[in-house]
C-alpha cells in the first residue's frame, strides 16, 4: 500500500484491532456505579486544526470545544476537562493569556472547567483535550442502536462552518459563517435533554461531516439511512453564498458544524421534540446510505473531514 494516504477511521480500525476490540463511539464508557464515566480525547495541531485568521482564544475554545460536543453526543454531563499543551518558542505572553482564557471561557460557558493538565515546549503548537462526564447508565447514548423504520433527525442548521470555511477560502472575512467556523457550538443541553426523553436509539455529533457521520451509524448499527434533501436544514444565506449544488455538497461533507444527527424510535417523535428543537431529514433503512429527491435515490459516498486534513465533498452518483 505504498504511495496511499491511510484514512483516520481505516487507522482506527487497524488500531481497534492490535487492542483486542474498541468500541467506535464518540467516548469510552467506564462503570462507576451508578452512572456511567464517558471519557474523550482529541488532538489538534497549529497547521492542520486551526486556520490562519483564528486568534489564540478561539484556538483555546475550539480545543475545549471539539472534546465537549462528544460528551454531548453520549447524552452525558460535563464533569470536567483536562489540557496538555505544547507550547512553540514564539508564544509570548499574551499568545498564552488568551489561549488559556479560551480554554477557560468555553468550560465555564457549558457549566464545567479545566481541572488540570500538562504544558510542555513543542516546535509547533499542539493540544490536546480530554473531557469527562458522567450519564445514567439507562440513558446513555451510543452510535449503535438505530432500528430499520427509525426517524434520522438533526439539531440545528447544516453547512454553517463549511460556509466559513469557503468564505475565508475566497478571502470574504466578513460573512457570519466564519464565527460558526471558529467558535463552534456544543449540543451538550440538546445531548442531555434527548437522553432523558428516552426517544433516540443512536447518536453522535456531526463534526466530521454528516455523510461520514452517517457511515460511521450505519457500520456500527447494520442499517442504513435515506436523507430526505428537502428536509435538510441548510444554514441560512448558504445557498445564496455558494449556489445550490455547491450548498448540498457542503452541508452533507463539510465538517465543523458540531451538530447532533440522531435516530428516533418510532412513536418516540413528540417526546424528542419536547427535549429540543431537531428536524427529521430522513429514515433508517436495511442498507446503503441514500439522498432522495422527488422520489428518486441517489447513492451518497461517504467521505467528508478526515484527521482534520481537508475537505473533500460528498459525491452524490445516480443509480444505474
Amino acid at each position: 500500500m505504498s504511495g496511499n494516504v491511510l484514512g483516520e477511521r481505516e487507522l482506527i480500525r487497524r488500531i481497534s484491532e492490535i487492542l483486542g476490540g474498541v468500541e467506535n463511539d464518540d467516548c469510552a464508557v467506564i462503570d462507576a456505579g451508578e452512572r456511567y464515566l464517558v471519557v474523550t480525547t482529541d488532538m489538534l495541531h497549529r497547521k492542520t486544526d486551526f486556520p490562519d485568521i483564528m486568534n489564540p482564544w478561539q484556538m483555546g475554545w475550539m480545543a475545549v470545544a471539539v472534546n465537549l460536543s462528544d460528551i454531548a453526543a453520549m447524552g452525558a454531563e460535563p464533569a470536567g476537562v483536562l489540557i496538555a499543551a505544547g507550547l512553540p518558542p514564539e508564544a509570548d505572553l499574551y499568545f498564552i493569556d488568551e489561549l488559556f482564557s479560551g480554554f477557560g471561557d468555553c468550560a465555564a460557558y457549558y457549566g464545567t472547567r479545566i481541572i488540570g493538565g500538562d504544558t510542555d515546549s513543542h516546535e509547533e503548537l499542539t493540544i490536546t483535550g480530554t473531557a469527562l462526564g458522567f450519564v445514567e447508565k439507562d440513558q446513555v447514548l451510543r452510535r449503535r442502536g438505530a432500528r430499520v423504520g427509525d426517524l434520522l433527525c438533526t439539531t440545528g442548521a447544516l453547512g454553517g462552518a463549511g460556509g466559513g470555511l469557503w468564505a475565508w477560502q475566497q478571502g470574504r472575512l466578513d460573512s457570519p459563517f466564519i464565527t460558526r467556523l471558529l467558535e463552534p457550538e456544543p449540543r451538550l443541553k440538546e445531548g442531555r435533554a434527548l437522553a432523558q426523553s428516552r426517544a433516540v436509539t443512536a447518536m453522535m455529533d456531526s463534526s466530521d461531516g454528516l455523510a461520514l457521520s452517517l457511515s460511521d451509524l450505519a457500520e456500527v448499527s447494520h442499517v442504513g439511512f435515506v436523507v430526505q434533501e428537502e428536509a435538510l436544514p441548510v444554514a441560512e444565506g448558504l445557498v445564496e453564498m455558494v449556489g445550490p449544488e455547491k450548498a448540498l455538497e457542503t452541508v452533507m461533507s463539510a465538517g465543523g458544524d458540531f451538530e447532533l444527527v440522531f435516530t428516533v424510535r418510532p412513536g418516540g417523535l413528540e417526546a424528542a421534540r419536547r427535549a429540543c428543537e431537531l428536524t427529521v431529514i430522513g429514515e433508517v433503512v436495511e442498507e446503503g446510505i441514500w439522498m432522495e429527491r422527488g422520489g428518486e435515490r441517489r447513492r451518497v459516498e461517504a467521505k467528508g473531514y478526515e484527521h482534520r486534513i481537508g475537505i473533500q465533498y460528498a459525491k452524490i452518483e445516480e443509480t444505474k
